[in-house]
């Protein structure tokens, strides 16, 4: 594992964030995604393209991914910090982040001023470590909740009642939702969910 750059000299440092009203301080963006992994996959390409943007508008992008073994890297995208985390049967190889004390030690570290949170799983308990900590948080949904409950068996008007707990917890945790298609925002509108963007 290489040392972590000090605040301020990571990936895009020194390229000062542009705000409607002139240069601002950048922000460290931490990013936290499951099901990522490292040679294929949309929400991998997403999340590059993300990062890649966050460091050309002077920001200091931190992704948190799960693997097999540790590691911090400097990478086009920003950091890049994979945490041990266990294989999720019948995925084809994808992991989940599941240590929630060693997030927990590691968000405490990296101080970030935004959360910014791929996952609609494990890592739903983030949203409350950010209001906690008085991070402005997102929660970025690429994909239907009750529709990935239907896909592995659940009778639909199950799936519906289990998905609107999740994601009324889900909305109340975060400062937002971010819905990558319609298709996603579509079941928080049906809760009433003030906080979404599409």
């Amino acid at each position: 594992m290489s040392a972590a750059p000090p605040p301020g000299t990571g990936a895009g440092a020194g390229v000062p964030a542009q705000g409607p009203d002139g240069p601002r301080a950048p922000l460290r963006i931490v990013r936290l995604a499951n099901f990522v992994t490292p040679s294929s996959g949309g929400l991998r390409t997403a999340l590059r393209e993300l990062g890649s943007g966050y460091r050309a508008a002077g920001h200091e992008p931190v992704l948190v991914v799960p693997g097999a073994h540790a590691s911090d890297q400097l990478t086009p995208q920003g950091r890049v910090i994979t945490v041990p985390g266990p294989r999720v049967p019948g995925t084809g190889g994808y992991r989940v982040l599941t240590d929630r004390r060693r997030l927990t030690r590691l968000l405490d570290g990296l101080a970030p001023d935004r959360l910014e949170v791929s996952d609609r799983t494990t890592l739903r308990w983030t949203g409350e470590w950010a209001r906690r900590a008085r991070v402005p948080s997102v929660m970025v949904s690429h994909e239907s909740a009750d529709g990935v409950l239907r896909a592995w068996g659940v009778p639909e008007a199950a799936a519906r009642r289990a998905a609107d707990r999740l994601n009324l917890r889900s909305a109340r945790a975060y400062s937002r939702v971010v819905c990558t298609t319609e298709w996603a925002a579509r079941e928080f509108v049906r809760i009433g969910a003030r906080n979404v963007v599409r």
